[in-house]
C-alpha cells in the first residue's frame, strides 16, 4: 500500500516532536480489552465495531478505530468516555506535530528563496537565472516538474526553463493564447489545476504524467515577468492552501531577485560598453594615428630608396599596416556596436561573443564555422549554445590563464544517436581542469545539453602535451 507523503511527514513530525501516535491504540487494546486497534486518517471507520473521530486543532484528521471485543460485549458509556479521552490526546499530538511540520516547511521555503536569491545575484546569465527558479520551486513544492514561462514575442507563452531531473521536450515550446487560462495567466493571475490529464484547461500536449498544477505570476518593479509552474506526478495530493502561501511567496522572491539580478547585469553590461568605448578612442586617436603616421613615413622612405630590394621591402610593410588599420578600425566598429544594433543570425552573434571575450582575455579566441550555421539551428538550440560559449569562455578566462582559444561551430555534425545536430568545440592551452576545482560550469554545460537532447563533455586541450581543455558541446537543430 502506497503512502501518502503528507501522512508520512506527519508521522516523522510526531516522532521528532516526542508524539507516539501507534501508543493510541495500543493503549485502547489493553484497556478496552479489544484485540486490534488503530487510527485511520480520513477514514470513515468501516469495517470496525466503533469509530471515534479525531479532530486537531478544530480540523478533521480521522477516526481512533476499535474492533469488537472478542467476548461479544458492547462498549457501554465508561468504554466511550475512555475513548473519548484517547481522541482527545491523539488530536492533541497531531495538531502539535502538524504546527512542528508547518514550521518545517516554511523554513524549507524560506532556505529555498535565500539561496535562489543568492544564486541569481552570483550568476551573469538570464537564462541559467530562470532555470534556477525552475529547479528550486520543482524541489521545494515535491513537484515533478518545475517551468518557467516567458512572455513570447507574437503571443502567447513561451517555456524558457525547465526542470523534471531529464530530458524535457517541453523547453523551447509556446504556448499560443487558445483558452481562458493562457489569457489569465498574461493578466498575471494565478491557476490551481486539480488534475491536468484531464482538465480540459490543461495548456499543453505534455499532461498524462501530471496530476496537480500550481501556477504562479512572477512580478517585479510593477511589470509581469513571467509565470512560474509546478506540476505534480498523477496520482500525488493536490497543493494545500498552506503550500500555495508558500509557494506564492517564494515567487513573488524570486521575481524580486530576477528584476534585481537583472538591473545588476545591466550594471555590469554598461561598465563593459564604457571600458569598450573607452579602448576603442585610445585605439582611434593613439594606435591608429601612430600607424597612419609612420606609414606616410615609410612611404617617403620608400620614395627615395635607391635599392630596388629596400624599396620592395618597404613596400610590403607599408601594405602590411594598412592592412593593420583596416583590422583596428573593423575592431573598433565592433567595440562601439550596442547590444541593440547586432544582427540576429547566429553567426554574428558567435563573433560578437567571442569579440566581447577579448577584452577580459586580453587577445582574440580563433573562430571558425563548418556548414550553414543561420539556417540550420533552430532559435532554442542557438541560444542555448551561445549560453554555453559564454560559459565556456568564462571558465577560460577564470580558470584556464590560456594563452590561445580555438572556437569551432559545426553545424554538419552527427550525433551519437544517428541525428543531425551542431557541435560547438571550445580548446584551450590552459592550466587544465584541476581536480579538487569548481565543476559548475561544466555541469551548467551538460544540463543545457541534455535538455535539448544532446551532451556535452571535456577533454584534453591543444597546449604542449595535450595540456589544457577542449569542452565539447552539443545538440540536435
Amino acid at each position: 500500500m502506497a503512502v501518502d507523503p503528507a501522512e508520512s511527514r506527519l508521522l516523522e513530525a510526531l516522532r521528532s516532536i516526542g508524539g507516539d501516535l501507534d501508543r493510541i491504540p495500543a493503549t485502547a487494546m489493553a484497556l478496552l480489552g479489544v484485540p486490534d486497534a488503530a487510527v485511520e486518517a480520513d477514514g470513515d471507520g468501516s469495517g470496525w465495531a466503533l469509530a471515534v473521530p479525531i479532530h486537531a486543532h478544530g480540523e478533521p484528521y480521522g477516526s481512533l478505530c476499535l474492533a469488537a471485543r472478542p467476548d461479544g460485549r458492547p462498549f457501554d458509556d465508561a468504554d466511550l468516555d475512555l475513548v473519548r479521552v484517547l481522541v482527545g490526546e491523539a488530536g492533541l499530538a497531531i495538531g502539535n506535530a502538524r504546527l512542528h511540520e508547518a514550521a518545517r516547511q516554511r523554513e524549507r521555503w524560506i532556505d529555498g528563496s535565500v539561496a535562489v536569491t543568492t544564486a541569481l545575484l552570483a550568476d551573469d546569465d538570464p537564462d541559467d537565472a530562470l532555470q534556477v527558479v525552475a529547479e528550486a520551486a520543482r524541489t521545494l513544492a515535491e513537484a515533478a516538474t518545475g517551468v518557467v514561462m516567458l512572455p513570447a514575442e507574437n503571443s502567447g507563452l513561451e517555456i524558457v526553463a525547465v526542470a523534471s531531473g531529464g530530458r524535457s521536450e517541453l523547453l523551447g515550446q509556446v504556448i499560443p493564447v487558445g483558452n481562458d487560462l493562457v489569457k489569465a495567466l498574461l493578466d498575471g493571475q494565478e491557476a490551481l489545476i486539480d488534475d491536468a490529464s484531464s482538465d480540459p484547461r490543461s495548456i499543453t500536449s505534455h499532461t498524462d504524467e501530471y496530476g496537480a498544477v500550481l501556477l504562479l505570476p512572477l512580478r517585479g518593479d510593477g511589470r509581469f515577468l513571467g509565470t512560474l509552474g509546478m506540476a505534480r506526478a498523477s496520482g500525488r495530493p493536490t497543493f494545500s492552501a498552506a503550500e500555495r502561501e508558500l509557494a506564492r511567496r517564494f515567487a513573488e522572491q524570486a521575481a524580486l531577485a530576477l528584476v534585481a539580478a537583472e538591473a545588476q547585469r545591466d550594471r555590469e553590461r554598461l561598465a563593459v560598453f564604457e571600458e569598450r568605448d573607452r579602448i576603442a578612442r585610445d585605439l582611434h586617436d593613439l594606435v591608429v594615428q601612430r600607424l597612419f603616421t609612420i606609414g606616410l613615413t615609410l612611404g617617403g622612405a620608400q620614395r627615395e630608396a635607391v635599392t630596388p630590394e629596400v624599396r620592395e621591402g618597404v613596400g610590403r610593410a607599408v601594405d602590411e599596416l594598412d592592412v593593420t588599420i583596416q583590422e583596428i578600425r573593423a575592431a573598433i566598429f565592433a567595440l562601439r556596436q550596442g547590444p541593440g544594433e547586432a544582427p540576429s543570425e547566429l553567426r554574428t552573434r558567435v563573433l560578437r561573443e567571442v569579440a566581447m571575450a577579448a577584452v577580459p582575455l586580453g587577445f582574440t579566441p580563433g573562430c571558425r564555422f563548418a556548414g550553414d550555421v543561420d539556417a540550420l539551428v533552430g532559435e532554442v538550440t542557438g541560444k542555448n549554445l551561445l549560453a554555453a560559449l559564454r560559459e565556456a569562455l568564462s571558465n577560460s578566462f577564470r580558470h584556464a590563464h590560456a594563452s590561445r582559444i580555438d572556437v569551432v561551430v559545426d553545424a554538419t555534425a552527427t550525433l551519437p544517436d544517428g541525428r543531425p545536430g551542431v557541435r560547438l568545440t571550445v580548446a584551450d592551452d590552459g592550466v587544465g581542469i584541476t581536480g579538487g576545482g569548481r565543476r559548475s560550469g561544466l555541469l551548467n554545460l551538460v544540463r543545457r545539453a541534455e535538455s535539448l537532447g544532446g551532451a556535452s563533455g571535456h577533454g584534453p586541450g591543444i597546449g604542449a602535451g595535450g595540456g589544457g581543455t577542449t569542452v565539447v558541446w552539443e545538440a540536435p537543430y
